[in-house]
């Protein structure tokens, strides 16, 4: 049964960092995105990658997070540093993210993580 768990989520205050992680089983990995859905909004990619591909930022967290993954351990990472108030939300993973529709990617199945940036 394919199955994705997140976790790494938190509080912190304006500046701070995290890094959300996401392990998979029964499902292909190589090609990994993670969302965000924030209260009042849709779901929005935030960056994804795919192997021997490119890496992609969405504009709102570029410069500021790193997505890399462990193979071994079937784990994709969300790294965000300079965290704003703008990135409370709760950040889920899903697989095929380059040919997933727009806006599904929260309801792959994971519970999600809970981030929340205090100004």
């Amino acid at each position: 049964e394919a199955q994705v768990v997140e976790s790494g989520g938190g509080s912190v205050q304006t500046g701070g960092s995290l890094t959300l992680s996401c392990t998979a089983s029964g499902l292909d990995t190589s090609d990994m995105g993670w969302y965000r859905l924030a209260p009042g909004k849709e779901c929005q990619l935030v960056s994804s990658l795919s192997s021997g591909g490119p890496i992609w930022y969405d504009d709102s967290v570029k410069g500021r997070a790193t997505i890399s993954q462990d193979n071994a351990k079937n784990t994709v990472y969300l790294r965000m540093d300079s965290m704003i108030p703008e990135d409370t939300a709760v950040y889920y993973c899903a697989p095929d993210a380059h040919v997933r529709p727009a806006g599904t990617g929260c309801y792959y199945g994971g519970q999600g993580t809970q981030v929340t940036v205090s100004s």
